[in-house]
């Protein structure tokens, strides 16, 4: 397993065989229901196609595909093994298809519906996504303003926040790239004399 990695942005490339058209299209999603809104654009965009194969494999590793009424493993699969060959996360490749009048078997089909979505892979081109994770934080309000400091100083981002629940204690979500996930919790532990409450989320 390589680099884990997310498309840069939108791909689409064409593949043709035996006058069957296939148009492939990649688009970073952050989630199931982007994911869906996107495949639904698709259709739109082309309503007269005979098939619209997709394959999605979100940020969180989830994968899903259809073959749209192609036989099952020619479409879906493969296109989500192009996805998966590249390691990749938060990303869905839909792959249209115009039917040409001649039967491709299933090789053929296998082929062709790689082969449009590495095209639109390629287009869209890939970028690191590195792992990350969120910690639960309950902080006592006299740490609050230097946990505050060693978010930002560790790049992270804070993600929801209660200040009302809990007389004691503060509580905040922050999410963090999760190789620094080790020390950021050491240095609060320190920070606070053991007085923080963690929770990974």
């Amino acid at each position: 397993m390589g680099e884990r990695r997310k498309p840069a942005g939108y791909g689409t490339g064409q593949y043709d065989e035996k006058r069957s058209r296939f148009i492939g299209e990649v688009f970073p999603v952050t989630d199931e229901a982007q994911a869906k809104e996107r495949i639904a654009q698709v259709k739109k965009k082309y309503p007269d196609a005979r098939h619209h194969c997709w394959a999605w494999v979100l940020p969180d590793g989830a994968v899903r595909w259809s073959d749209d009424g192609e036989p099952g493993g020619t479409a879906g699969g493969p296109i989500a093994a192009v996805l998966q060959g590249a390691d990749l996360y938060g990303a869905l490749c839909v792959v249209t298809r115009y039917f040409g009048g001649t039967l491709l078997g299933s090789g053929g089909l296998v082929r062709a519906y790689s082969k449009a979505a590495a095209l639109a892979l390629a287009a869209a081109g890939t970028e690191p996504d590195p792992e990350k994770t969120a910690v639960g934080i309950a902080c006592p309000w006299d740490s609050l303003d230097r946990v505050h400091r060693l978010i930002r100083e560790m790049e992270g981002v804070l993600l929801d926040s209660d200040y009302a629940s809990d007389p004691e204690r503060a509580r905040l979500t922050v999410e963090l790239l999760a190789d620094r996930e080790p020390d950021f919790v050491r240095r609060l532990t320190d920070l606070t004399g053991g007085r923080i409450l963690l929770e990974k989320i």
